[in-house]
C-alpha cells in the first residue's frame, strides 16, 4: 500500500462484483465519459486507481470481486489488495459496495457485508442497472435484499438506487459523500 497516495485528503471506495456497472457509474459520478475503462468484459479494473476530485477528496475504484476472466491466482490477489485497503486505509471515509438490481441476493455480496460489519467498515449498498428493470422487479429485489440483511443486521446501511444510462442516483451519491465530507480530520 505504499504506492497509494498519502492519507491526506478523504477516500470514498467503490467496489462491486465484476460486470456491476462500476466503471460506468464513476464515468456518471464525475461527469467523465473515459475516467474509468468501461468493458463488456468483467475484470476489466485490475488495479486500485485513485481520482482526485475538486482538489479535496479521492474517489477509489477498487478492482470486482467475484467472477472475472482471470486466473485465481489473480482473483486472490484482488481479494487480498481490496481487503487490506478497507480494513488498513485511515482515510477511507465510506465504502460503496455496487451491487446488480436485477438479480436477488447473492451470497457472495451478503458475506462481503457481513465481513464489512464484522470488521466495523463503513459503507453502502449501490444497486445499479435499475432502468433494466420494472418497478415491481425492482421492489421485489430490493426487499429480498433487505429481508436476508436483516436476519443479521439491525438496520439496513445507506442505500442509494442508480442508472448510469440515465444518471438516476447521482445526485443522492455525491450528496452522501458531500454529507460526509466535513467528518474527515486532516
Amino acid at each position: 500500500m505504499s504506492e497509494l497516495p498519502a492519507p491526506d485528503r478523504p477516500e470514498y471506495a467503490f467496489v462491486g462484483r465484476s460486470n456491476v456497472g462500476k466503471s460506468s457509474l464513476i464515468n456518471t459520478l464525475t461527469n467523465k465519459k473515459k475516467l474509468a475503462k468501461t468493458s463488456a468484459t468483467p475484470g476489466k479494473t485490475q488495479l486500485m486507481n485513485h481520482f482526485l476530485i475538486d482538489e479535496t477528496w479521492y474517489l477509489v475504484d477498487l478492482p470486482g470481486y467475484g467472477y472475472a476472466k482471470t486466473s485465481k491466482h489473480q482473483r486472490t490477489g484482488f481479494q487480498r489488495m481490496i481487503t487490506r485497503y478497507v480494513l488498513e486505509r485511515e482515510n477511507l471515509m465510506n465504502l460503496f459496495v455496487l451491487v446488480d438490481s436485477r438479480h436477488g441476493p447473492q451470497p457472495i455480496d451478503l458475506e462481503f457485508f457481513e465481513f464489512l460489519g464484522m470488521n466495523g467498515v463503513p459503507f453502502s449498498i449501490i444497486f445499479t442497472k435499475i432502468d433494466k428493470l420494472k418497478e415491481e422487479e425492482l421492489a421485489d429485489n430490493l426487499a429480498a435484499y433487505k429481508k436476508e440483511m436483516l436476519k443479521a443486521w439491525e438496520e439496513m446501511p445507506p442505500v442509494f438506487l442508480t442508472s448510469s444510462s440515465d444518471r438516476r442516483g447521482k445526485d443522492e451519491v455525491m450528496a452522501y459523500i458531500h454529507g460526509i465530507h466535513p467528518m474527515f480530520e486532516r
